[in-house]
C-alpha cells in the first residue's frame, strides 16, 4: 500500500489575539494548518480572511509568503498516512472549500474550550477543530477529545509526528533547499568516499604483510 506524507504547520503570528490565546492556553504556536506538499504551496485552515481584521474569518488557503505569515514563529511536522487516506482528507477539504462562503470562524467555540463547555455551531470551525474534523476517520490518528475541544497542542503532541523545521516561517524554504542540496552532495560524494576507504584498507593489509 502506497504511503503519502502530510504536513502540519503550527504558527504564532504575534498578534494581540494570538498573545491572548497563548495566555489562556499556556501554550505557544496556537494556530494549525494542514498541507500536502513539502514546500507548503497550499496550506489549509480556518483563520482570518483579512490579515488586519481578526474578526472576519473562515476557511482559508494561507499564503506562507505573505507579510502576515512569513514573520511568524513556526514548527512544521510531517506525518505518514496511506494514499487512500490522503485522498479522503483532500476530498473533505475540497467539499468545504466548494461551500466556503457558508462557513465561519468559530470564535464562540474557543470560549467553550476555555470553559470546558461543549459548543457546537453549524458550519463553523476554529483551526484545530477543522484539522481534527478532517482527520477524524484516520484509524491511527485518534485523539482523546472530540474536535470541539481539540487544541493545536493536542495535534502537535500526537505520536508519530515528526518535527522537520522550527523557526521563522519566512526562512523555511531556504532551510529546506539547503537540506536537499546537502543530501544531493552527500549522495554524489559517497562513491568517492567508499573508494578511499577501500584503497586505505588495501594499503593497510599490504603494510601488515
Amino acid at each position: 500500500m502506497r504511503e503519502r506524507t502530510i504536513y502540519f504547520l503550527f504558527t504564532d503570528t504575534g498578534t494581540y489575539l494570538s498573545k491572548a490565546i497563548n495566555y489562556c492556553t499556556k501554550q505557544s504556536l496556537n494556530h494549525v494548518s494542514i498541507a500536502f506538499e513539502p514546500d507548503l504551496s497550499e496550506v489549509y485552515s480556518f483563520g482570518r480572511k483579512r490579515p488586519k481584521n481578526p474578526f472576519i474569518g473562515g476557511f482559508v488557503v494561507e499564503d506562507i509568503q505573505s507579510e502576515f505569515m512569513k514573520n511568524s514563529n513556526c514548527a512544521i511536522y510531517s506525518y505518514t498516512i496511506t494514499e487512500s487516506e490522503c485522498e479522503a482528507i483532500i476530498q473533505n477539504i475540497k467539499e468545504i472549500e466548494a461551500r466556503k462562503e457558508m462557513y465561519r470562524y468559530n470564535f464562540i467555540g474557543l470560549i467553550g474550550i476555555l470553559l470546558h463547555i461543549k459548543i457546537n455551531r453549524k458550519n463553523a470551525y476554529f483551526c484545530s477543530q477543522f484539522v481534527a474534523t478532517i482527520l477524524k476517520d484516520l484509524e491511527k490518528f485518534q485523539l482523546s477529545k472530540p474536535p470541539h475541544f481539540i487544541t493545536p497542542a493536542d495535534i502537535r503532541m500526537h505520536e508519530d509526528m515528526q518535527l522537520i523545521y522550527q523557526g521563522r516561517l519566512g526562512d523555511y524554504q531556504s532551510s529546506r533547499i539547503k537540506k536537499e542540496r546537502k543530501l544531493v552532495i552527500g549522495e554524489q560524494t559517497l562513491p568517492k568516499q567508499s573508494f578511499i576507504f577501500l584503497l586505505s584498507s588495501k594499503v593497510k593489509r599490504f603494510v601488515i604483510r
